[in-house]
């Protein structure tokens, strides 16, 4: 349950800065900068804090290395659907909402990783030992 958390943790927080609809940081701070430039700054504030704890945390954890590896799986599973007719690149809404699930999975999978190697290895820290 905390991995999946913490993947819908990076995805709203992606989403919330920019995605193809109207609902996101980046329109309204376009759209209203004359008007709301003290709240537009300390929102743009909030959301770059939390970008930037999970991209340390990501990078502390699988590294750039590590990030680029996931991103080629993805970016060659989705060169795969395209090849098979399955996912058209005409679709830029679409596109861009698959560019903030595969930057999200990478976030969450970082923010997870030593959850994930302690499930994968079956290594127990030493909170999780009862005595």
């Amino acid at each position: 349950m905390g991995i999946l958390l913490r993947w819908l943790g990076a995805f709203f927080l992606l989403a919330a800065i920019f995605n193809p609809t109207s609902l996101n940081y980046v329109t309204w701070a376009r759209g209203s900068w004359d008007n709301q430039m003290p709240l537009i700054v300390f929102s743009g504030l909030i959301l770059a804090v939390l970008a930037m704890v999970y991209v340390v945390a990501t990078m502390r954890s699988i590294g750039i290395l590590g990030a680029i590896i996931i991103a080629a799986i993805f970016a060659a599973g989705l060169w795969v659907l395209t090849d098979w007719g399955l996912l058209g690149l005409e679709n830029s809404a679409l596109n861009i909402w698959l560019g903030i699930l595969v930057l999200s999975l990478i976030l969450g999978a970082g923010m997870s990783w030593s959850i994930l190697r302690q499930r994968l290895s079956g290594q127990a820290s030493v909170d999780e030992i009862g005595g």
